[in-house]
């Protein structure tokens, strides 16, 4: 056994793990958060969008605030405590949206603000000489979503798309952008709402869900659903105008119930942005925190131990050896095993044959002319015993091992007679 040298430094194979440890972590994260290489700017009306029609201003707005806000691509934030922020699609589904907000209600998970949609946007053609950002659109046509009588508290009433001249509420008065492409309930339903926001006919703009609405188990009344019937009051287009902001913010401020410190989640899922849930976050909720924490202490005793080694790791000696001298060896030992060692005979008669005729300066490549005259030039040099012929023949009857290995011998006596 023997210590070989370690080829990797510790601090190189750390900062291995340690970033081959982040990019893993990186990646569950992407995949929870919808990085997928599309762009939210798509001109839809949804929070990431900076359209006319989206709502990426009032993020901003409230952000500025100092609110606490988050965009969610997650469906699961449905169920978090907070003011839920809802930007349902035009062909969107009214029984998905009515789900969420019974489910809210009934668990008392926070208020919950609808902004209903009611623009027709088309992104700006590239042919067009118009110098545009990515997500602006044009706003070709207002008209009400058809999946409105879908909501339970809708029944009885009627949402339409008309002119009027102003709004007033919250003790405030303004325009809306477009005066004659305004969003408003004409009629009550039969559990008549709250308005909040009127237009100068008198009809709503904004409005909360009464309390008798999907009444819940508690004593005290449910946190407020407010449905915002005008986006222009609270999208991009709309908060260009300072009142129209200010308005905006008491909004807000009446939904969350003057909690400032209330989080304030938008929805993009309802915009077709929805991702799955966070794999790195689900890694550390139950039941898969029992897993994760397992996981990790093995992690960290097998570094541990990889760290804390003393020396490089031992390595063991090599099966076979190297060399020609092992080579020879190997060889041998194979003859030994199979018992053939009359197969070395001749080999090995020729073998000297050629390496004394060398060391003599014999070129006769015939091996009988070259035995003799090997024999004759031994017999000028005064070389004493049997000739080399006579013990090359020896080598080749023999065929005892013991034989053999003396004739053998005998050979290589002429050999180192004339090394001398």
């Amino acid at each position: 056994m023997s210590r070989a040298r370690n080829p990797f430094r510790p601090g190189m194979v750390l900062a291995v793990l340690v970033i081959g440890a982040a990019a893993f972590l990186l990646m569950l994260y992407a995949l929870g958060q919808g990085w997928d290489g599309r762009s939210d700017r798509n001109g839809g009306n949804h929070a990431a969008s900076n359209g006319l029609n989206g709502f990426a201003g009032l993020v901003t707005l409230l952000e500025e605030a100092g609110y606490e806000v988050e965009v969610s691509r997650n469906r699961g934030s449905h169920d978090s405590f907070g003011l839920l922020v809802l930007t349902p699609q035009m062909f969107g589904d009214g029984e998905d949206l009515a789900e969420i907000i019974e489910n809210r209600r009934e668990n008392d998970y926070g208020p919950t603000l609808v902004i209903m949609p009611k623009w027709l946007a088309f992104p700006i053609p590239e042919q067009l000489d118009v110098e545009a950002e990515e997500g602006w659109v044009f706003l070709s046509n207002a008209d009400s979503p058809g999946w409105f009588d879908e909501l339970d508290f809708a029944e009885g009433a009627q949402l339409q798309v008309g002119e009027v001249k102003g709004w007033n509420g919250l003790g405030m008065t303004g325009a809306l952008p477009d005066g004659e492409r305004v969003q408003a309930l004409t009629s009550q339903p039969d559990e008549e709402l709250r308005p909040l926001v009127l237009d100068s006919d008198g009809d709503v703009l904004v409005a909360d869900l009464p309390d008798s609405y999907m009444p819940t188990d508690f004593d005290y009344a449910p946190y407020p659903t407010t449905f915002v019937f005008e986006p222009d009051l609270m999208n991009n287009y709309g908060l260009a105008d300072q009142n129209r902001a200010r308005l905006t913010f008491e909004l807000i401020v009446h939904a969350t119930e003057g909690e400032g410190d209330l989080p304030i989640i938008f929805d993009l899922a309802l915009a077709g942005l929805g991702a799955s849930d966070n794999l790195l976050t689900l890694a550390f909720r139950p039941p898969f925190l029992a897993a994760t924490l397992c996981l990790l202490l093995a992690a960290l005793v097998i570094a541990w131990r990889g760290f804390s080694r003393f020396g490089p790791p031992v390595a063991e000696a090599p099966a076979m050896a190297r060399g020609k001298r092992q080579l020879a060896r190997n060889g041998a030992s194979l003859i030994e095993r199979v018992k053939r060692f009359h197969l070395l005979s001749e080999p090995y008669a020729a073998l000297m044959s050629k390496r004394i005729g060398n060391a003599l300066g014999i070129r006769e490549t015939h091996a009988e002319a070259r035995a003799n005259a090997i024999d004759h030039a031994l017999e000028r040099r005064g070389v004493e015993g049997p000739g080399f012929s006579q013990r090359a023949n020896e080598l080749r009857s023999a065929t005892r091992p013991r034989d053999i290995l003396r004739a053998a011998g005998a050979l290589k006596s002429i050999e180192r007679t004339l090394k001398r």
